[in-house]
């Protein structure tokens, strides 16, 4: 009797879980469902040839190689960093470890534009290593290492802050218990350590690669907008609009539109057996 009046006091009665279910269908019905209609509507409005010929467009495919290029090195060494900072602030406790926490967690703290400023004062002509390295005809800002850069500093946090908190509280035990068994540190780190962060690692490098893919504000900053040189999708999507080129614009924030789709299908299926994986322990 104790435990059945128990279990009535904690479950709300079936109304208020009706009317939560409904708001939260509502907002995500709004705010998610109904914009991701308006950009395929707008962007097949006048046909898929129409569509076909805005994706194929050479200035729409060298944002689009850009954009994939940009992310196909930013993100590995985000990963690389991700598990090394993980691994030792996760694993080990030491003077300064929550300074070094803080600072990973800046580009979350730091407005995207304000990101990108702070390249162009170090690296722009008249920035601090600017006479340097123009004297050696180096170029950072407005070129594609501009780009990288500033990518990789608004998605560095991503893996490394998804490894933390799962490293740290699967402790060192079956570490140490290999390498006292005889395993060597590149056997304990690839048999015992990455076996029991995959999905995590896994669900760190959708949302670095999602927020590579989409990033604007750090990437518009340093880019310079040189058609067909360091347009992104992004920066080729708010051209084509203030053109007026409303139809090619949104051909390619249906691009965009159509990787945040496959991005929230992995990213459920990464959480789905991240929490498998905790239930099975």
């Amino acid at each position: 009797m104790h435990n059945k009046n128990a279990r009535a006091l904690v479950q709300p009665p079936p109304w208020i879980n009706i009317s939560l279910s409904l708001i939260s269908i509502g907002f995500l019905s709004l705010f998610l469902i109904l914009p991701l209609c308006i950009v395929f509507r707008e962007a097949f409005r006048e046909g898929v040839a129409v569509w076909w010929q805005s994706i194929t467009d050479a200035e729409t495919r060298s944002a689009l190689y850009l954009t994939l290029f940009v992310t196909g090195i930013s993100v590995p060494l985000n990963v690389v960093f991700g598990v090394i900072a993980a691994w030792a602030l996760g694993k080990f406790q030491f003077w300064g470890r929550s300074f070094i926490i803080t600072l990973i967690d800046l580009p979350f703290a730091v407005s995207p534009v304000i990101s990108g400023l702070v390249f162009i004062l170090l690296f722009g002509s008249h920035g601090w290593f600017g006479p340097w390295l123009g004297a050696h005809d180096v170029q950072i800002v407005f070129a594609v290492p501009g780009i990288i850069l500033a990518t990789m500093f608004v998605t560095f946090p991503f893996v490394a802050r998804e490894l933390i908190p799962l490293m740290a509280e699967q402790g060192t035990e079956e570490e140490v218990a290999a390498i006292s068994l005889g395993a060597s540190g590149w056997q304990t780190f690839w048999r015992i350590t990455i076996p029991n962060i995959k999905w995590g690692l896994l669900y760190g490098i959708i949302l670095c690669n999602a927020r590579a893919v989409g990033e604007f504000g750090a990437v518009s900053v340093v880019s310079g907008h040189i058609r067909g040189k360091t347009n992104t999708l992004p920066l080729q999507a708010e051209i084509l609009y203030n053109e007026y080129n409303f139809c090619a614009a949104f051909a390619v924030a249906s691009m965009l539109a159509f990787f945040a789709v496959i991005t929230l299908i992995l990213k459920s299926f990464a959480e789905w057996n991240s929490s498998r994986q905790v239930s099975d322990r």
